[in-house]
């Protein structure tokens, strides 16, 4: 099955026009120097939801390219000059070299956020930069990312190190305890995800990975019930959720994925 027939299969009818001109034009920008243009994220878990996710796509290239193409794909790829029928447009662009082997480190080399509802960023530094959203996106992608061009996505990002991996879990739970900037019932739902990621070795969706901790959490069913209406909502009509209840829960996470990690020796 060539890309174009994967992507046709697999991505929502919603956002296919929109990827097939992201890749058209980051091809355009790039080249012979692109090697593969990956969905991830809630595409490629098969949890995307139209007026509530972003689309999350990972390029890689051979290179790196001048910093002057990298400014040019960020240019053609705007949303004032490409609209984003999502949320917003969350793409990564890593050096093939670096994506092939295991890593813990963020290492893009250019990080774009654009859309309606996305605050835009263009950084092209890793520098001060958190790892951990990188490093669990990479996992997905070697999981299950959708090849809209070039080689199946396995081919080209590899799995980051187990230790890696919990050290990024650990980063993101962490990060969402805080709570700022991030939606209550994404806390709560991302949460879930690591949990049975720990468990089972593999990326759930958020909804199902939110059954399977509810089915065993009875003392925070409500509030994991009560996250997946939220998150069925657009965003702009997200649900509130307790704060206490949202904090205890995830620290009833944090305390599962130690426990995992313990019996990984990670």
């Amino acid at each position: 099955m060539d890309a174009k027939t994967e992507l046709f299969r697999a991505v929502p009818a919603e956002v296919r026009s929109y990827l097939t001109e992201l890749v058209r034009r980051t091809r355009a920008v790039c080249g012979s120097r692109l090697i593969g243009v990956v969905a991830v994220g809630s595409l490629a878990l098969g949890d995307y939801r139209h007026g509530r996710s972003d689309i999350d796509v990972t390029v890689v290239v051979g290179g790196p390219p001048p910093t002057a193409v990298l400014r040019e794909l960020a240019g053609a790829l705007d949303h004032r000059r490409l609209p984003c029928p999502a949320a917003g447009l969350e793409l990564v662009v890593y050096a093939a070299d670096f994506a092939r082997a295991p890593s813990g480190e963020a290492g893009y080399l250019l990080d774009l956020n654009t859309g309606a509802q996305l605050p835009g960023r263009s950084a092209f530094d890793t520098a001060g930069t958190p790892s951990f959203w990188y490093v669990i996106d990479r996992s997905v992608a070697h999981q299950d990312g959708i090849a809209l061009y070039g080689p199946p996505a396995s081919e080209v990002i590899a799995a980051p190190r187990p230790t890696d991996l919990y050290t990024a879990i650990r980063a993101s739970v962490r990060e969402h305890g805080d709570g700022e900037g991030h939606l209550a019932d994404n806390r709560v739902l991302n949460g879930c995800r690591s949990v049975v990621y720990c468990r089972t070795g593999r990326w759930f969706a958020k909804r199902d990975a939110a059954g399977q901790v509810a089915a065993v959490e009875e003392d925070f069913r409500p509030l994991i019930e009560a996250a997946v209406r939220s998150f069925e909502r657009p965003r702009a009509a997200a649900l509130p959720l307790p704060g206490p209840q949202v904090r205890a829960f995830l620290a009833r996470v944090r305390a599962r994925i130690d426990e995992n990690a313990a019996e990984a020796g990670a």
